[in-house]
Order: structure tokens, then C-alpha cells, then sequence
């Protein structure tokens, strides 16, 4: 047997009964460096090999996240982590950490160049090293909400060329600087909601060219930030709620000709200055409820000739008079929800509004009627919502129900009489949504749909019969009323006219009474037969 010794000699081995001989021949030494160096070569390749094989087991998807290289989406939720993973697939497109315990953003994002997703929302960041995404130029959506960030500056999110959605809701942002994301050109929504914003600089928006919404409300702002409006030029969406401002004085805001959907509920606003709205001509939707105004501010929303949806409950009015919503012609949708105080709603408060197609009064606790004829002349209305209110009956008269496709009226104190039967004949032809009796208590919780007109207490339970009974007692009330305004008006004639027929009937009477005791009846016949009739001649006629 032929071997290799390890200074690289040729041995052989004889192997017999008694003993084993092993002889060696040493090579040339041409020969030998030869195989030195392939020796090298393969302990080389072995090295690198090694090494490879320790990088393939170091790289994997961490324990508690679901990594899909088909789809290159890395979910890492609840999972414990409190620093970025470096050893994900280089090429992932969508990183979603929500729900860890990560506290900074290290380098780690420079080895993923492809990200387009990043969602680090509901960790522990403190703060964001700058340059930290200076290697996202291909990242659309960045969600840094619900975290503790206290301070981002122009330079924070340097890199993000092709960001197009920023949030950072939820944070402790106290301050807006000026030029704050002008790095951002592509950048269409910005969230900022619920952070502790008290000063905007009027440049703070700056370079935000295409912007299209924009979150502001649960703050700390005492006014408007109305100079800091005057750069988004293309904002479409607003929302500025539920901070510290009680009025919006005039041209409020300014510069925001491109509005379409503005947002002011729950900001306790009492005052709103008649021109407030001046110049948002293009706005289609206004929410203001959960305010404190005391009355409809009906010449500050005429301003808003093109406002197709409205929302204004839960605020301090206790009625809408009529001409509530005047100017307001291509209103379609109102939604008046949660007015504790609001009772009545007169004929003729959306007189104005002909487009209306839905009308949500939901939730007025005081609200026991509607004025008869207080929604009639709506001929596109579809849609009347009556939830939860006081209303104890409806009239057929409130409004139009030809064209009304859907009726809630649900949750109400239902008082279940006769004065229903129009309801109970429309249930079935109409969308109507499940009535409930409150009251007659042989009634109580009975479904008005399962009723007859005798369980309403209807004497005649077809309404042509009705009908036809009513227009005879009309007429016949009419018919009255006229003869006795005829007798009352010409009394004294019908009294002598009365009197004169009474007199001629007397004496009438008794000139026969007197005729018939002088011929009797008996002896009118001869008298008769003893008197010949004189014939006239013809030549004295």
C-alpha cells in the first residue's frame, strides 16, 4: 500500500506473515513543491468555506417574527426585540417591528436599501440619530407613531427622497422649527396628532410642495396657526381638533383655497367670526361637532357654497330655526348627533338644503318631536335617521316618504296608537328598520310590524275608508257652517218670509173650511145639474 507522509515522501507497505516493511522514497524536490502548494490551496479553500458556512448559520430570521423571501415582508410584532436585526434578507421591502422595545434607530438600516415599508410604531425610541435613513431613498412609508420622541430636526430624516407618508403620532414633540421637513418633497401626509405642540413656525412646513393632508389635532395650540398655512398651497385634508382654541377669527384659514375636508370638532369653539370661512370655496366636508356653540352659525357656513357634508352635533343649540342651513345648496349629507339640548326642529330648517339625500338625528335625548312639515320638500332625500331620540310619534306630515328609501327609528319611546297605522302600512313597502312600543303597556316591546290596525285601537282599519269619512265630515261640517251663516245673515228676511207663509196658509185655510161648510158635498152636485151654462154666441166674441 502506497502512501503520503507529511513531509511529502512516497511510502509503500509490504505486509507478510511475520512482520510489516515499510519503505519510503523521497521525491524529488520539484515534486514536493508541487504538492505543498496544493496542499495549501485546499487548507485555503477550506478556510473560506468554514467561514461561509458560520455567515449562512449567523444570518436567519429572528425568533418571533414570520420572514417571506418570496415576498420580501419581514413581521417582527411582539416579539421582544429591543434593537433593529441586522440578519434579515438584505432585499426585504416591507419591515414591519410594531410592539418591541426597540429605543433607538441604529446603522442597521444601511444594510436594507430596499425597503419601501418601515413600521417601528408602539416601541421605546427616544430619539433618532441623524443620517439614520440617509440610505432609504427607495422608503414610501415611515410610522414612528406611539413612541417617546421629544425632538426631530431638519436633518432627521435626511435620505427619504421618495417618502410620500410620515407619522408621528402619538409622540412628545413640543415644537415645529422652521424648514422642519423641507428635506421631504415627495411627502403627502404628515401626522402630528396627539403630541404637545404649542409653537409652529410660520416656515415650519416649508418645502412640503405636495402635501395633502395634514394631522394637527390633539395638541397644545391656544390659536389657529394660520401663517403656517400660508406655504401648503395644495393641502386638501386638515385636521386642527381638539387643542386649546375657542374661536376662529377671520380667514382663519388663509392661503388653503385647495381645502376639501376640514376637521375642528372637540375644541371647544364658542365664537366663530362671520368671515372665518372666506375663501374656502372648494370645501366639501366640515366637521365641528363636540364644540360649545350656542346657536347654528348659519352666516359663517354660507360661505361654504360648495359643503356637501356636515357634521355639528354635540354642541349647545336647543333648535334649528327655519333657514338654519341657508346657502347651503348642494349640502347632501347633515349629521346632528349627541345635541343634548336640542328639542325642536321648526318647518322650513333645511329649506334651503333641496340636495340633502341623508339626515342622521341621532342620540338628541330631548328631542320629542319634529314640526309638521320639517323635513317636506326634500325631494332627494333617501336616507332619515331617528335613533335613540324622545320621539313618542311620528307624523305623516313631517315629511315627504315617496322618494325616502330607509327609515331608522329605532331606540325611541314609541307610543303605539292609531295615529301609527300610516307607519304600519308603510313598514313593508319601505326599508324600515324594526319599530319598538314603548307604551301602551299591553304593547310594551312588541314590534310595531307584527301589529294589526286593531291593536292600534283603529275604529276603521283601511285608511280609504278613513279617508272617504273624514272628507264627509269635512263636508258636511262646511255644508253647515254656510247655512248658518246664510240664516244668521239674512234672519230677518227668512223671519218675514216665514211669517207671510204662515198668514196666507191661515187665511187660506179657513176661506175653505168656510167654502166647504156652505156646499156641502152632497148638494154640489145638484147645484150644478139646476144651472144651465149661457152659451155665448159667436158673433158677440
Amino acid at each position: 500500500m502506497d502512501v503520503t507522509d507529511e513531509t511529502g515522501c512516497d511510502c509503500g507497505v509490504t505486509m507478510s506473515s511475520d512482520k510489516i516493511r515499510t519503505t519510503c522514497r523521497i521525491p524529488s524536490s520539484k515534486t514536493m513543491v508541487q504538492k505543498l502548494s496544493l496542499t495549501t490551496f485546499y487548507f485555503f479553500f477550506l478556510a473560506i468555506l468554514m467561514a461561509n458556512l458560520s455567515i449562512a448559520t449567523a444570518l436567519g430570521c429572528p425568533a418571533g417574527c414570520m420572514c417571506n423571501d418570496d415576498t420580501y415582508v419581514v413581521q417582527c410584532e411582539r416579539s421582544k426585540l429591543d434593537v433593529i436585526p441586522i440578519t434579515l434578507n438584505p432585499a426585504i421591502q416591507r419591515l414591519v417591528l410594531r410592539n418591541n422595545k426597540i429605543k433607538t434607530v441604529d446603522a442597521a438600516f444601511q444594510f436594507y436599501r430596499d425597503l419601501q415599508y418601515v413600521d417601528l410604531s408602539s416601541n421605546h425610541l427616544v430619539n433618532i440619530p441623524t443620517k439614520s435613513f440617509l440610505h432609504q431613498e427607495k422608503l414610501q412609508e415611515l410610522h414612528l407613531n406611539k413612541n417617546k420622541l421629544s425632538s426631530i430636526n431638519n436633518k432627521t430624516f435626511q435620505g427619504l427622497k421618495s417618502l410620500t407618508v410620515l407619522n408621528l403620532r402619538e409622540n412628545f414633540l413640543e415644537e415645529l422649527a422652521k424648514g422642519l421637513f423641507s428635506i421631504l418633497p415627495r411627502l403627502e401626509e404628515l401626522n402630528l396628532g396627539q403630541n404637545r405642540i404649542s409653537k409652529i413656525d410660520p416656515l415650519a412646513f416649508e418645502g412640503l410642495l405636495s402635501l395633502r393632508v395634514l394631522y394637527l389635532d390633539d395638541n397644545a395650540l391656544s390659536t389657529v396657526p394660520t401663517p403656517s398655512f400660508s406655504v401648503l398651497g395644495s393641502l386638501a385634508e386638515l385636521h386642527v381638533g381638539l387643542n386649546g382654541f375657542t374661536s376662529l377669527p377671520d380667514e382663519a384659514f388663509s392661503g388653503l383655497g385647495k381645502l376639501s375636508v376640514l376637521d375642528i370638532s372637540s375644541g371647544g369653539l364658542s365664537n366663530i367670526s362671520s368671515n372665518a370661512f372666506k375663501g374656502m370655496t372648494g370645501l366639501r366636508s366640515l366637521n365641528l361637532a363636540d364644540n360649545r356653540l350656542q346657536r347654528i352659525p348659519t352666516d359663517q357656513l354660507g360661505h361654504l357654497v360648495r359643503l356637501e357634508d356636515l357634521t355639528i352635533g354635540q354642541n349647545e343649540f336647543s333648535s334649528l330655526a327655519k333657514g338654519s342651513f341657508k346657502g347651503l345648496t348642494n349640502l347632501r349629507r347633515i349629521d346632528i348627533t349627541g345635541a343634548n339640548n336640542l328639542e325642536h326642529i321648526e318647518k322650513g330648517a333645511f329649506g334651503d338644503n333641496l340636495n340633502l339625500e341623508t339626515i342622521v338625528l341621532v342620540s338628541n335625548k330631548r328631542l320629542e318631536n319634529l314640526a309638521d312639515g320639517a323635513l317636506v320638500g326634500l325631494p332627494n332625500l333617501r336616507h332619515l335617521v331617528l335613533r335613540e331620540n324622545s320621539f313618542r310619534t311620528l307624523s305623516e306630515s313631517v315629511t315627504s316618504w315617496g322618494e325616502l328609501r330607509a327609515l331608522e327609528l329605532t331606540d325611541n319611546p314609541i307610543n303605539c296608537d292609531c295615529q301609527l297605522l300610516w307607519l304600519l302600512n308603510s313598514i313593508n313597502s319601505k326599508n324600515i328598520t324594526n319599530v319598538q312600543c314603548s307604551t301602551p303597556k299591553r304593547l310594551r316591546d312588541k314590534s310595531l310590524r307584527t301589529l294589526t290596525a286593531d291593536d292600534l285601537g283603529c275604529s276603521f282599519g283601511d285608511p280609504r275608508q278613513q279617508a272617504i269619512i273624514i272628507t264627509f265630515c269635512v263636508s258636511a261640517t262646511i255644508l253647515l257652517g254656510m247655512l248658518g251663516l246664510f240664516l244668521f245673515r239674512y234672519r230677518q228676511r227668512v223671519r218675514e218670509a216665514l211669517k207671510d207663509y204662515k198668514w196666507n196658509k191661515r187665511a187660506i185655510s179657513r176661506k175653505e173650511h168656510e167654502y166647504q161648510k156652505t156646499f156641502p158635498d152632497e148638494d154640489y152636485g145638484a147645484r150644478v145639474g139646476q144651472h144651465h151654462i149661457k152659451q155665448i154666441p159667436v158673433t158677440e166674441l
